[in-house]
């Protein structure tokens, strides 16, 4: 199952894989260099293919937990100060994507959207210590009965050049469904109350939609 963001991807990239082959298969006589460019042609179409797959994943409904908005590595858990919209302290755990991550978005947990924003920016590398204030990035509010006020904010690399963000204010999010999408590879960082519980740990690996981030009872 593929994401509808690569649609017109794939179709593109299956067409000109196509015509190249057929290319090669008419121009190329030397048998091994008709081999390996074949080959080649195939292993690209296979990591476009793996890049916009979209797994169907299993997420237990619960208002006091937040699941991983993404798949990937987490790379972050500390205190900081979230000044664009809380202008307070809140825990921030980050996962990075790496481009053979799924790379859907999806809301980490149920609630109200009361915030969404896109910046234009920079594309640091993502787990550059500045690519969270000063890359291309949205931020995403939700409000939940348990934590609150919960923020996300997708953020693009040094690859990702396009950011997808289907969270609009008002929209009723549900915990686990698609939310959004970052093309080749990024990060996201969600920012929970101080009083949550983590419990995820440093470069733990972490699935969307499933693995869970953090309680609050």
């Amino acid at each position: 199952m593929f994401h509808k963001e690569g649609y017109k991807i794939i179709t593109i990239t299956l067409a000109l894989i196509t015509g190249t082959v057929l290319i090669i298969d008419r121009f190329v006589d030397l048998p091994w260099l008709k081999l390996l460019l074949m080959v080649s042609m195939l292993v690209l179409l296979v990591l476009i293919l793996q890049f916009f797959r979209n797994p169907k994943r299993h997420t237990k409904l619960e208002d006091h937990t937040a699941v991983s908005p993404v798949d990937g590595k987490v790379v972050v858990i500390e205190e900081v100060f979230e000044k664009e919209v809380f202008n307070d302290k809140r825990i921030q755990v980050s996962v990075f994507m790496s481009p053979i991550n799924v790379h859907v978005t999806r809301y980490p947990i149920s609630g109200k959207v009361s915030y969404s924003k896109y910046h234009p920016g920079k594309y640091l590398v993502a787990w550059h210590p500045k690519a969270s204030e000063e890359n291309e990035r949205t931020t995403v509010v939700v409000d939940n009965k348990n934590f609150g006020r919960i923020l996300y904010r997708q953020i693009a690399g040094a690859l990702a050049k396009r950011i997808v963000n289907y969270a609009k204010v008002e929209d009723n999010a549900v915990q686990g469904t698609d939310s959004g999408f970052i093309k080749f590879g990024s990060r996201v960082d969600l920012f929970l109350p101080l009083d949550a519980d983590i419990k995820v740990e440093l470069n733990q690996k972490v699935r969307g939609g499933e693995s869970i981030i953090a309680e609050k009872v």
